[in-house]
């Protein structure tokens, strides 16, 4: 099993800037690929980021291509979602997820984490 806690949401205004942060633990080993999905009240959960455990292979949605940048940390067992020129239409609640592969990451995450809302205000 691997338990994933996301932090960082909040309000902010369009044009602002947000960072989150997810920990994992557990069996991290076995879901090494790691990312981001955001939903919004009636909508399917989507896909914002994801990135390999190298950090070499990083993949983006083209609704945030060039405004998010994702990354991690291998040493803390985070991953993270720097979140720039923020619009109103970014706002979700996003979730953290891991996977053993891109492939499953972007279809059927393996691990989901609870999910921290972000809310960017017109």
């Amino acid at each position: 099993q691997v338990q994933l806690v996301e932090s960082g949401g909040g309000l902010v205004q369009a044009g602002g800037s947000l960072r989150l942060s997810c920990a994992a633990s557990g069996r991290t080993f076995s879901s090494p690929v790691m990312g981001w999905f955001r939903q919004t009240p009636g909508k399917e959960r989507e896909f914002v980021a994801g990135i390999n455990w190298s950090g070499g292979g990083t993949y983006y949605a083209d609704s945030v291509k060039g405004r998010f940048t994702i990354s991690r940390d291998n040493a803390k067992n985070a991953v993270y979602l720097q979140m720039n020129s923020l619009k109103p239409e970014d706002t979700a609640v996003y979730y953290c997820a891991a996977s053993p592969s891109m492939v499953v990451l972007r279809t059927t995450p393996a691990y989901w984490g609870q999910g921290t809302q972000v809310t960017v205000s017109s």
